[in-house]
């Protein structure tokens, strides 16, 4: 017979609410990149609420509610004469123009991945992905919308820039030459380990309507005398290109199960020389499959978006290079927003 008086658990509930409530902050940031806050607000110097309300076209109640929780979240401060202003997390990654604008990822995740993960146990009892139907498509961006496309490579490129910085820093590439970049999309990763490697050149290798994306961001970046395009299909074809002594592998496999990244594992193998270096950049699961939270979660996340990628463990890269006739491999952490280690392999 239950008690009349439950004792209280010992431990708090709180952990539990900021976990429920996770969509709030999410949302919150999101609604207020939507509306153009930040980029109104770095134009203008600040404002307050009622400055802001009449800038952004919405009442003054809802103004004041969002400037709060924008500023609750870290984005905003509060002056002294009551003008809401940027802070410096926000001024460097929320303001439109700046090097490593944000929004794209934002934008991405609001659009397409909130709903999809809206029916993540849709995704976990049957095994399918949410966000496209592979009844009816024929890969995950087959049908989509044209700018949903655009936001997604703007989105792709603001993490990988960033993530590739921190990767250049704690892999040394200064005996490479030449790098591929399998599925280099944007362009992010050659664009920025060859800023910091001078002697390096680089080529980008996806597929022909990815090509032109990276394209217009070399030149942007002023590199396109060291940096080139290569279309094709990375799966689909026997071989990858020849002639580079450096392959990186960047949040590709996790998008596909066992069988395929073996076989993509096996033509890196083939296509470098001996002594050339093959790097995988992945947020990676502990080998013990207990986290870390980022990994984890981005594990569902490929749940949600493929047929049957997940995140792997470092202990799982390993095992599979190995195989495929690689040597001295280790696991090199880092942090950053689309990768926390590096595992990085010798032919």
């Amino acid at each position: 017979m239950a008690s009349p008086h439950p004792v209280a658990p010992t431990a708090s509930p709180l952990p539990l609410m900021q976990l429920a409530t996770g969509f709030w902050a999410f949302k919150t940031l999101a609604t207020a990149d939507e509306l153009g806050l930040f980029g109104m607000l770095d134009r203008l110097g600040g404002g307050t609420v009622e400055e802001c309300a009449e800038e952004l076209e919405i009442g003054t109640r809802p103004a004041g509610m969002l400037l709060t929780g924008c500023a609750a979240l870290d984005l905003l401060e509060r002056r002294g004469d009551g003008r809401f202003v940027n802070s410096a997390l926000a001024d460097a990654y929320l303001v439109p123009g700046r090097p490593y604008h944000f929004s794209g990822w934002l934008r991405m995740l609001d659009q397409r991945l909130y709903p999809g993960w809206g029916r993540l146990g849709e995704a976990v009892r049957t095994n399918r992905p949410t966000t496209w139907d592979p009844d009816k498509q024929l890969h995950l961006f087959d049908t989509e919308d044209p700018g949903l496309l655009s936001v997604f490579w703007e989105a792709m490129h603001a993490v990988s820039s960033w993530t590739a910085q921190r990767l250049g820093e704690v892999v040394d590439l200064t005996a490479g030459t030449r790098l591929l970049d399998v599925g280099g999309g944007s362009g992010a990763y050659a664009i920025e380990l060859c800023r910091q490697h001078p002697g390096l050149k680089a080529t980008v290798y996806d597929l022909p309507k990815v090509c032109p994306v990276a394209e217009r961001n070399i030149t942007e970046a002023g590199l396109a005398d060291r940096i080139g395009t290569l279309p094709g299909d990375f799966l689909a074809e026997p071989a990858l290109p020849g002639g580079h002594d450096v392959i990186v592998l960047s949040m590709i496999l996790h998008d596909w199960d066992e069988d395929t990244n073996r076989m993509l594992l096996d033509k890196c193998c083939a296509a470098l020389p001996p002594g050339g270096t093959l790097v995988i950049s992945e947020l990676m699961v502990d080998d013990d499959l207990t986290g870390p939270a980022p990994a984890a979660l981005m594990s569902l996340n490929m749940l949600v978006e493929t047929e049957g990628g997940r995140n792997y463990t470092a202990a799982e890269y390993t095992s599979w290079l190995r195989d495929a006739g690689f040597s001295e491999v280790r696991k090199v952490p880092f942090e950053a927003p689309g990768a926390n280690a590096a595992v990085v392999a010798r032919r």
